[in-house]
């Protein structure tokens, strides 16, 4: 089995174990202070406190509270990351991997989906650091669309050049969209994204798997030239 991936979390992850431990208790802390109080209310002083560290030594691991978030934000991509190579290593057809892959995203969120919430009311602020097209998230954007790169040259769907290009990013935008809707899911199990999911997979599977066609080339081309202005 391939080693894990490094993150732009491993970069910044302590050196020895007891550093380690110390982020992580840090990390677990905030993150309880978070659902208990909500992010703004929660500060870096009180995060300390409930860890058993300094105010000093929190800032020394993380230099504010959207460093605690962002450090959640590699933390539950890594849990991706491995949850879906198996996945990966073992589908080649473009709509199980993508499906395989967005499922084992729900999958490993669930367990966070009360303090997602909390959390959208900062993140969906478009001055917010940690607004998912920030500058600050803009390292696990990008491990997350090379993900969907993965899943798009590792199947065996022919794509026209331009559409293989733009793809991954577009994936990405699709899987945001799917996580905000899981946010403000209240049904058992959240059964609706589940269904979205199944249902939304099949349209993406049957349109991209027409988009090469020559007739198509016109209007995959203003697609494209529209995300282009856009972006």
């Amino acid at each position: 089995m391939a080693a894990p991936k490094e993150t732009s979390t491993d970069l910044a992850a302590p050196k020895t174990p007891k550093g380690g431990e110390t982020r992580a208790r840090i990390l677990e802390t905030a993150l309880d202070l978070f659902r208990e109080r909500g992010y703004e209310e929660t500060t870096m002083r009180a995060i300390a406190e409930g860890a058993g560290v300094s105010l000093g030594n929190a800032y020394y691991y993380f230099k504010s509270k959207e460093h605690l978030i962002q450090a959640f934000y590699g933390r539950t991509h890594q849990e991706h990351l491995e949850a879906s190579a198996p996945i990966l290593a073992s589908q080649s057809a473009f709509k199980a991997r993508l499906l395989g892959v967005m499922n084992a995203k729900l999958a490993t969120i669930e367990p966070y989906h009360r303090f997602a919430g909390i959390l959208f009311k900062s993140a969906a602020d478009p001055e917010s650091p940690l607004h998912p097209f920030s500058k600050e998230s803009g390292p696990v954007r990008d491990e997350a669309t090379a993900l969907m790169r993965e899943v798009v040259d590792g199947s065996t769907i022919k794509l026209p050049d331009d559409l293989r290009a733009e793809l991954p990013r577009l994936l990405w935008l699709y899987h945001m969209g799917v996580i905000l809707f899981w946010i403000h899911d209240t049904s058992p199990k959240r059964q609706r994204t589940r269904k979205l999911l199944e249902m939304s997979v099949e349209l993406i599977a049957r349109g991209v798997g027409i988009a090469g066609n020559p007739l198509m080339r016109p209007v995959r081309r203003a697609a494209l030239r529209m995300l282009e202005e856009i972006k």
